[in-house]
């Protein structure tokens, strides 16, 4: 049975990104995006995906692995962007407070440069 948020029984979402080519204006498909938690043992991959056809990834992550912490995403926009890409991939590191709370983090990427945010 699905839980609340649509996602499979023993998952859920409370972290989506969005990809937007501000060089083409368009969505980044296809891009992977691997979310990771800081625990005592470094970095672990909690979820992992591809962006849609309108550039956005619902990572559904298991009930037992979402809690308060250190998270990072990891954006592999080289494919993406082609071999002459200035930046191969992208890490963006965050604090989870309120594992409660939906976090979207948007990427706005170009070849030569790219800048995030917290969304809603």
């Amino acid at each position: 049975m699905p839980s609340d948020d649509g996602t499979e029984a023993g998952f859920h979402t409370k972290i989506s990104t969005h990809i937007l080519d501000t060089v083409t204006g368009e969505p980044a498909r296809g891009v992977y995006v691997r979310l990771e938690r800081r625990d005592s043992a470094g970095w672990q991959t909690v979820a992992e995906g591809n962006t849609d056809d309108d550039g956005r990834l619902k990572h559904q992550v298991a009930l037992r692995d979402w809690r308060a912490g250190g998270y990072r995403l990891l954006f592999y926009v080289e494919p993406y962007l082609g071999g002459e890409a200035f930046f191969p991939e992208i890490t963006v590191a965050f604090h989870v407070h309120d594992p409660e709370r939906h976090y979207h983090v948007p990427l706005l990427l170009s070849r030569y440069g790219y800048t995030t945010y917290r969304g809603s």
